[in-house]
């Protein structure tokens, strides 16, 4: 099995590098953490690697906490989102929780076994939601049900009879079927004469 991935956003150095250690003292091996601290480049990082969970800090410069998982929600739907929060932002904690769908918050200053129960939980989550993504994908492999590209393939058929069918050239351009393929009408049948 493919080891989890977990991304740690905060602006702050010293508080990257004691989740960081935190995390590794719990996991070890077990677990792949990147740490980042500017949201931006986070982001970047999201673009190209897939985590199954992120902690992120509410309060950055350039772009707040909330934003950023509002955009690392769009490009990892997936991924399990929690907040490290200051004790004063838990208003903020809630939005995150509202609107970029955060799975829990963590308070600063955190205690290493709460920060561990979080995680937990949240990979374990995370686990689950992709076992259920992949048995869903093999029930339907197994079924060999249309795609719902074929489906509309299907129904454009239907309702027009060789809409679909597309011949291929040598070089890969589409050839046009022939008058005659048309409807079988020839330039007599048309009252030209020859």
């Amino acid at each position: 099995m493919n080891r989890q991935r977990l991304l740690i956003v905060d602006d702050e150095a010293p508080v990257l590098a004691a989740l960081n250690r935190a995390v590794r003292h719990r996991y070890g091996q077990a677990l792949i953490v990147d740490t980042q601290v500017d949201a931006a480049a986070a982001l970047e990082l999201l673009r190209v690697r897939d985590f199954e969970l992120v902690i992120s800090d509410l309060r950055m410069p350039a772009m707040d906490g909330l934003t950023f998982l509002r955009k690392a929600a769009q490009l990892r739907p997936h991924m399990v989102r929690m907040v490290l929060t200051g004790s004063s932002d838990f208003e903020t904690a809630q939005q995150a929780i509202n609107e970029a769908g955060a799975f829990r918050y963590l308070c600063k200053p955190w205690c290493d076994e709460d920060l561990a129960r979080h995680v937990d939980a949240a990979l374990a989550l995370a686990a689950s939601a992709r076992e259920q993504r992949e048995s869903a994908q093999a029930w339907h492999d197994q079924r060999k049900l249309p795609s719902a590209q074929e489906l509309e393939r299907r129904r454009l058929e239907a309702l027009e009879p060789g809409l679909t069918h597309v011949e291929w050239g040598p070089a890969g351009e589409v050839l046009m079927p022939s008058i005659t393929t048309l409807g079988g009408l020839g330039s007599g049948e048309h009252g030209v004469d020859k």
